[in-house]
């Protein structure tokens, strides 16, 4: 089925979605009119987001049937009922539970990754199998795409950088050879993950459609996945049926799902092959990938933030705080060198707009300009601390006129700057050392230090 109207970016839907339910709690009254308007604006948002057209009217009927004739929890006014049953029907619509992992620790398991070309699947093989690791997974993978010049070379930077061992034969041209010979190889060393990277296929491509169901047949992963990229629209269903014509998809992954995606193919193709999407790539480093979950994912969606996602990415990246050290700080012993550790923990975690958008409350549409700027004030902060000297880190209260001229020349930044990275400092010294004196509980990470 055609798409309808100009197509939008997922951040758009975002930001439309978040409107439509800001404008439900501004208003007094919640009738059958508001709701008939709210499931006007969450059609419009979903067609213009390339999201099936009959799928669309399924799941408006479904909302608007619920909010006209459901009863009213106790506890809840209409307003809430009405946003919860938005939340409900889009989780879902987009399957409900979140994903588990494709493979089952202790054995042996191969996964197939299959898709067009262009979709993201050579990385997306690399971010898988680092996503594994991470778990305590063995995991290594094999390059099975024999068409591609320098697919093998490409896999292999991937993964010497991720710290993943990969198997290819550049010399062959069989890729079921190269597959089964790799996947022998790996189960004998005992790795528990095994990932085929395959060629990209087409729809139309009948002979490397044909070959993917050989490779199937012969290889006999545990699980295939098909690779779909956010931004191809509607086509994906296409996609979608097409291989699933082949050879049975056990789980869907979308990739640039990073803001600039148009991901309503990519949900309605979940629908077209009743296949779960199990993994969302979100941006181009090796580590923007997740297991995908509806509810956190709808959360996002409609501005509610994802602090489970903040607290993985903390484990993930080793960002650990004693409650020693908590204590300490909080006792008013919060020095610079302290400072410059808490910007190193936040730039771990990645980009500060995609973390401000995990807290709840900071999930509405944010002003480039200023992330940017705040970016790089962080950065100059770290040049300008890095620029001092131990004694100066410990005792802020050194800093003279001459000193912060020194510092100033060193990192490269201007005397306004370093004043105003000291009175930063003053200023959350001060703040912390109130918390303390009013026994208010203080969460780093997840964990409640005192």
């Amino acid at each position: 089925m055609g798409r309808l109207g100009k197509t939008v970016t997922l951040e758009k839907l975002s930001s439309t979605l978040q409107e439509s339910l800001k404008k439900i709690l501004r208003l007094s009254i919640v009738d059958e009119a508001t709701v008939k308007e709210l499931v006007k604006d969450i059609q419009r948002a979903l067609l213009q987001s390339d999201v099936n057209v009959q799928l669309v009217l399924n799941l408006s009927k479904k909302i608007e049937d619920r909010a006209l004739h459901e009863k009213i929890p106790p506890g809840f006014s209409r307003k809430e009922h009405l946003i919860k049953i938005v939340y409900d029907e889009l989780t879902s619509f987009l399957g409900e539970k979140p994903a588990k992992l494709p493979v089952e620790p202790g054995k042996t398991n191969v996964l197939m990754l299959v898709g067009i070309q262009g979709s993201g699947k050579t990385t997306t093989t690399i971010k898988i199998a680092r996503f594994l690791r991470k778990r305590g997974i063995r995991s290594a993978v094999v390059c099975a795409d024999t068409y591609r010049p320098g697919a093998y070379a490409q896999l292999k930077q991937l993964a010497n950088l991720a710290g993943i061992p990969v198997y290819g034969d550049e010399s062959l041209k069989d890729p079921v050879k190269i597959a089964l010979e790799g996947v022998k190889r790996f189960r004998e060393e005992g790795y528990e993950a095994i990932i085929v990277d395959t060629a990209g296929r087409h729809k139309d491509e009948k002979s490397l459609i044909g070959e993917m169901k050989v490779l199937a047949e012969t290889v006999k992963p545990d699980h295939i996945m098909l690779v779909v990229d956010g931004t191809i629209g509607q086509q994906a269903m296409v996609q979608a049926k097409a291989f699933n014509e082949a050879t049975r998809i056990g789980s869907i992954v979308v990739t640039k799902l990073d803001g600039s995606a148009r991901g309503g193919g990519a949900l309605s193709a979940v629908a077209a092959v009743n296949a779960p999407i199990t993994f969302i790539g979100t941006g181009e480093k090796i580590e923007d990938i997740e297991l995908f979950d509806p509810p956190r994912f709808v959360g996002r969606l409609l501005g509610m933030g994802d602090l489970k996602w903040l607290i993985e990415k903390a484990k993930e990246a080793e960002i650990t705080v004693s409650e020693k050290k908590v204590k300490s700080i909080l006792s008013g012993k919060f020095t610079l060198e302290d400072l410059y550790e808490e910007i190193e923990r936040i730039r771990k975690l990645g980009s500060l707009g995609k973390i401000l958008k995990m807290i709840p409350g900071f999930g509405l549409p944010l002003d480039d300009s200023m992330l940017k700027l705040t970016e790089e004030r962080m950065e100059g902060w770290k040049a300008i601390i890095q620029s001092m000297t131990k004694e100066e880190r410990e005792n802020p209260k050194i800093l003279n006129a001459s000193r912060i001229r020194r510092i100033a020349r060193g990192s490269g930044r201007s005397e306004k700057e370093v004043k105003e990275l000291i009175q930063h400092f003053e200023t959350t010294k001060k703040m912390l050392k109130t918390l303390k004196r009013r026994h208010l509980p203080v969460k780093m990470f997840g964990k409640e230090m005192f």
